[in-house]
């Protein structure tokens, strides 16, 4: 690592520092209040399942409540944390102005754009495979902590890999990688997407897998063509 990255670095956990207070009690409270309502937001994710759950433990239920609560703190917040998220980085790489105003809100459509799609699209599939496997002697008990668990954290995976075209633009701005490099690697980008959904979702049936697969290898070539649209073509 050289010097300029280090101080990059330093100055990004810096800018970060400064406001992870203000984020962190946002946060705190946004969940304290969801949880008001977290009768509510468990029936949206259990929208697919149609199945009862149930609970094994005394705290099971309060857990779950709790876990869904901040969910949808992370969900609702998610403009304020890339925006801070951003901020620091633009700090650090000497991005700003409309240029960092274009990667908080390309990072929020796509965040949502890829929970939306796993919501609608993968989620229901990959739960009614697994829920296929019942028979008269075998019948599914879901615990509702799992199920908020596994649920939560395969939206929100789905939310971040599809930032991927905002990462690919901003390291070739700033110069970490270029649009040939990019171009050039085309068949491991297709390497690490087939390992990531075989790793990600929940079933490893091909149709899954091409669910997730698919969708990132076209935000891949996205994130190629708005660099070459861009016009940067700094070689590295």
């Amino acid at each position: 690592m050289n010097t300029e990255t280090r101080t990059q670095i330093i100055v990004f956990l810096s800018e970060l520092r400064r406001t992870i207070k203000y984020t962190g009690l946002s946060l705190i409270l946004v969940t304290v209040g969801l949880f008001l309502y977290s009768n509510s937001l468990i029936p949206l994710l259990q929208d697919h399942l149609g199945e009862k759950l149930y609970f094994f433990s005394v705290a099971g239920p309060f857990l779950a409540h709790v876990k869904v609560s901040f969910f949808g703190a992370l969900y609702i917040l998610m403009p304020l944390l890339t925006l801070v998220l951003w901020k620091s980085m633009g700090k650090a790489f000497g991005v700003e102005g409309k240029s960092l105003a274009g990667f908080v809100a390309a990072t929020c459509a796509l965040f949502y754009a890829g929970t939306v799609f796993c919501y609608l699209v993968t989620l229901p599939y990959g739960v009614q495979f697994l829920l296929g496997f019942q028979s008269e002697d075998l019948k599914a008990v879901i615990s509702i902590g799992k199920f908020v668990n596994f649920v939560t954290i395969f939206i929100l995976a789905f939310g971040l890999i599809f930032e991927l075209p905002v990462f690919m633009v901003f390291s070739a701005k700033v110069g970490l990688f270029s649009r040939q490099t990019f171009e050039r690697n085309r068949r491991f980008a297709v390497l690490g997407i087939a390992i990531l959904a075989a790793v990600l979702t929940p079933t490893p049936d091909v149709v899954n897998m091409a669910l997730m697969g698919c969708p990132l290898y076209l935000l891949y070539e996205v994130g190629i063509f708005v660099i070459r649209l861009m016009g940067i073509e700094k070689r590295v």
